[in-house]
């Protein structure tokens, strides 16, 4: 499917017709997901886990020594929650924790090299599916995925999010120049 051909953009659309675009651009975006998700689900699925058990290994990967006040915080989800998936995650070797160097009270979350194997099967299918997309959509796609991606990011949370994904932090508080977040991508992408 060509979404450029003008399927999905009439530059003479009426409010209803800009709103049905952006419903199909919403529905095509459920779709990608479901796909994009669901090669790992199947492997958590024989491990007895889910998505939740994804997200906090990809970030404890991502980010050695993460803080649990840290990942309560990314993910957005209650403490009961998380300490439940951490716990198995823990227990089946997947995740240690140890005590902050400068504070005893800090858990500082790390992968186990079981942890990180795991991971990376997860990951994959996905860096296969997005890479196959973005070089099939052309050498511009792939600052303007990274600007879409960015920009529909709650714009308080904007700056830490960039920081977390290793990304220029807007200035001033506005959204930033996304174009050069989706450079800095780019740029991620080839190392």
């Amino acid at each position: 499917m060509d979404v450029h051909s003008g399927q999905f953009a009439d530059k003479d659309a009426t409010a209803s017709g800009a709103e049905e675009e952006i419903l199909r651009l919403m529905e095509l975006l459920f779709f990608a997901y479901r796909d994009f998700v669901a090669e790992p689900d199947a492997m958590l699925a024989e491990l007895g886990f889910g998505r939740a058990h994804h997200r906090i290994l990809h970030f404890i990967g991502r980010h050695p020594g993460l803080r649990v006040s840290e990942l309560l915080s990314i993910l957005r989800i209650t403490k009961q929650s998380l300490n439940r998936v951490l716990r198995e995650l823990l227990e089946r070797g997947y995740v240690r924790q140890r005590e902050g160097d400068t504070d005893r009270r800090q858990r500082l979350l790390h992968l186990t090299p079981k942890g990180q194997r795991l991971l990376e099967k997860l990951e994959a299918p996905q860096i296969a599916r997005v890479r196959t997309a973005l070089d099939g959509a052309g050498p511009q796609a792939r600052a303007a995925f990274a600007n879409m991606l960015f920009a529909l990011v709650d714009e308080a949370e904007r700056a830490r999010v960039a920081r977390l994904c290793g990304l220029p932090e807007p200035e001033g508080g506005k959204p930033g120049d996304a174009t050069n977040a989706g450079r800095h991508a780019a740029r991620a992408d080839r190392r």
